[in-house]
């Protein structure tokens, strides 16, 4: 399965929030999560996001998992071995989370193909530090993901225009 997940802080620092999306391998849609956090720097929000994601793929049994971030600085601190030495806790809980069994990549990806994991994050609105899983996509959420697909390929005369 992939995993995209993000963290956004609000303009004002007042509000965080993380958000995922779960797809399989032909970009279904499995499943997603958002949660307000703590305001805190955007790394450390990044990192939770992660957490939270593997947390996710873990408790649904998933043994194979990408997980996809746009915070190239985290994403390098992970492949590089530095996660087990950081001095911060939650990119500690990363490693520890990975040392289980199972099959974990982390995968870079820049934030225009992060929409949706974005979206999520930006769109939690319940309690501070309450995962909220949404078992549907939403509509703006369904449309969004049509059109990334759409743009991953050669444009059909079949594919209708938005």
């Amino acid at each position: 399965i992939k995993i995209n997940v993000d963290g956004s802080v609000s303009v004002s620092n007042t509000k965080a929030a993380i958000g995922g999306a779960v797809r399989d391998s032909n970009g279904n849609w499995l499943t997603s999560f958002a949660m307000i956090t703590r305001v805190s720097d955007v790394f450390q929000i990044e990192t939770q996001s992660v957490v939270e994601g593997l947390k996710l793929a873990w408790s649904k049994g998933f043994t194979q998992v990408e997980v996809n971030c746009d915070n190239a600085m985290l994403i390098d601190t992970i492949r590089n071995g530095f996660a087990s030495i950081s001095n911060i806790a939650k990119v500690q809980l990363i490693h520890e989370w990975c040392t289980k069994d199972w099959k974990v990549k982390f995968r870079y990806v820049l934030g225009k193909n992060n929409k949706v994991a974005d979206y999520l994050a930006k769109a939690a609105i319940e309690k501070l530090n309450q995962l909220v899983l949404l078992t549907d996509p939403q509509q703006y959420i369904t449309r969004l993901m049509l059109i990334i697909h759409c743009m991953r390929r050669p444009l059909s005369p079949y594919i209708p225009s938005f």
